[in-house]
C-alpha cells in the first residue's frame, strides 16, 4: 500500500468506527425508550437503519483496499502466472464496470432524484441519505484501479497462497 492508501484506510476505518458507535447509540437508546419508558423514538431507528448502510458501504471499501474482500483465490493460485494476470484484470475490469456504472452513474441519479425529498422522520432529505452509494462507488473504483495498476505493473509476482499438503488433506 502506498502512504496515501494507508492514510485513506485510516480515515474510513476512523469514519467507520464512528458511525458504528453511533448505530450502537441508536439502537441503545431505541431499546431504552421502547422497553423502559414506553413509548419508542421513532427517529432512532431510521437513523439507525442509515447508519448501519453507511457503515456497511463504507466498509466494503475499506475491505476492497486492504484486500480483504471475497475472492477464489485457491482457483486463481493454481494457474500459471500469466493466467493468474489474466485472472485478475478481468476480475478487477467487470468489479470496476459494476461499481461504475450502479454504484456510481446509478447512485448520482438516485442522489438527484431524491434530493428534495424531504425525510419524514429525520432533519436531512433523503438524497442527502444516499449520498453512501456515490461515495463509496468512488472509494471502491479509486481502489480498484489501483490494484489493477499493480497487476499491470511489470513486477507482478502473481498470486502466492497457502497449498495444503494433499497427503496430510487425507489423514
Amino acid at each position: 500500500m502506498t502512504t496515501f492508501e494507508t492514510w485513506l484506510t485510516r480515515v474510513l476505518r476512523v469514519i467507520c468506527a464512528t458511525l458504528f458507535a453511533v448505530l450502537v447509540a441508536l439502537v441503545t437508546w431505541q431499546v431504552f425508550t421502547r422497553l423502559v419508558l414506553g413509548d419508542p423514538s421513532p427517529w432512532t431507528e431510521e437513523a439507525a437503519r442509515y447508519a448501519f448502510v453507511w457503515v456497511s458501504l463504507i466498509g466494503i471499501a475499506i475491505a476492497v483496499a486492504e484486500k480483504a474482500d471475497v475472492v477464489m483465490e485457491f482457483v486463481v493460485e493454481r494457474l500459471p502466472r500469466a493466467l493468474q494476470r489474466v485472472a485478475d484484470v478481468l476480475a478487477y475490469l467487470s468489479t470496476l464496470s459494476f461499481v461504475v456504472y450502479a454504484m456510481i452513474i446509478g447512485g448520482f441519479e438516485l442522489v438527484d432524484l431524491a434530493w428534495g425529498q424531504r425525510n419524514p422522520l429525520l432533519p436531512l432529505t433523503q438524497g442527502q441519505l444516499y449520498l453512501v452509494i456515490p461515495i463509496s462507488g468512488v472509494l471502491l473504483a479509486l481502489f480498484l484501479l489501483l490494484h489493477l495498476g499493480r497487476v499491470l505493473a511489470p513486477g507482478y509476482a502473481g498470486r502466492e497462497g497457502f497449498h495444503e499438503d494433499p497427503a496430510a488433506a487425507g489423514a
